[in-house]
Formats: structure tokens, C-alpha cells, sequence
């Protein structure tokens, strides 16, 4: 187990563009009229339970009988749908249920830990040090507190063009890392 700057700043990217704060903004300001958010507990919910499905997940995936490279393979898949989604503005994957404890449900589970961190974080386990990949988890929630304490100045600062950028840049960002966890993974099958 040795740090990587490489690895770090690779996994950070990776989960930056998926946890997506920035794009997030809208939502949060929508659910901060109706609401109170705790920006604490929004970052605490979530990456304990990031954290907790970095170290059980592949345990959870033995159950069904899946190895990581597999899981990888998926998860390509579905930061690809994810990656579509940003940069064509078209809703693939549907957010519902109570709204009652904002906090929580939608802001920790799903919007920041959801199935593309889940995947994101099994997937970069497949390539990735473990202890690389909790910092790059580390900053990128130290970002997203930042940005729910600060969530009105950012929407005055960027604008409501910045934030529809920013997304679609990511996007792109994210649909390449798609291609390329597809390809890193999916060869590792026809070499045996």
C-alpha cells in the first residue's frame, strides 16, 4: 500500500465528475426552499456509507458470485448511461421517494452516494490503491461540504450557464473514463 499522487488525483477526477456537487446545485436549492440541509450530516451520511461499500462491497459481490473485474465491467456501463445523461441532459436515471429528511434521502443516498459512486468506487478498486482512492474520497467530501455551505454564493458566482457547463464538461470526462474502465477490464477476459 503506497500513495500515489497519479492514482489519487485519477480516482478524485473520477469521483468529482460523478458525485457531481457542482451539477448538484439546482437540487439543492430547490430542496433548501422547502427544507433545512445539514451540510455535516449530508457529508457524514454519505461517505460512511462510500466508505463502508469500498470495503464490503466486493464481500457483498462474492455473495452473487461476482469478481471485481466483472463489477468493473458493469459499472463501465452505468457510468456511461450516467456520462450520456450529463452531457445530453436527458434523464436516464429516475430520483425518487420521500423528501421528508433532505439530509439524508435524496442528498447523502442517492444524489452523492449513490449506484455511480458505488460502481465508481468498486471499479477503481479493481485498478486502483485503496488508500488512494479513500483520499481522493476524502477531498472530493470536503468539496461537497464546500459547496453546500456555500451553495447560493456558487449559483451567483458561476451563474446558471457556468453550472450547465461545468456539467457537460464532466460529462465528457466521464464518459471517457467509461471507455477506458471498459476496455482495462473487458481485456482482462479474453486473455486468459
Amino acid at each position: 500500500m503506497h500513495l500515489d499522487l497519479l492514482e489519487i488525483i485519477s480516482a478524485f477526477v473520477v469521483l468529482f465528475a460523478i458525485i457531481d456537487a457542482l451539477g448538484s446545485i439546482p437540487i439543492v436549492l430547490s430542496i433548501k426552499q422547502k427544507q433545512r440541509i445539514n451540510p455535516l450530516t449530508v457529508v457524514g451520511a454519505s461517505f460512511g456509507v462510500m466508505l463502508g461499500f469500498l470495503y464490503a462491497g466486493d464481500i457483498v459481490l462474492s455473495m452473487f458470485g461476482v469478481d471485481i473485474k466483472s463489477f468493473a465491467v458493469a459499472g463501465s456501463f452505468v457510468l456511461f448511461f450516467m456520462a450520456m445523461e450529463m452531457t445530453l441532459g436527458v434523464e436516464i436515471f429516475k430520483m425518487d421517494g420521500p423528501e421528508k429528511v433532505a439530509s439524508i434521502v435524496p442528498l447523502a443516498f442517492p444524489l452523492i452516494a449513490g449506484p455511480g459512486s458505488f460502481t465508481s468506487l468498486l471499479s477503481l478498486r479493481a485498478e486502483y490503491q485503496t488508500i488512494n482512492i479513500i483520499i481522493a474520497l476524502s477531498l472530493n467530501m470536503i468539496f461537497v461540504y464546500l459547496v453546500l455551505v456555500l451553495t447560493d454564493k456558487i449559483e451567483k458566482f458561476i451563474g446558471k450557464g457556468g453550472i450547465y457547463i461545468l456539467r457537460k464538461f464532466f460529462g465528457i470526462i466521464l464518459l471517457a473514463i467509461a471507455v477506458k474502465l471498459f476496455a482495462t477490464n473487458i481485456a482482462t477476459f479474453f486473455n486468459h
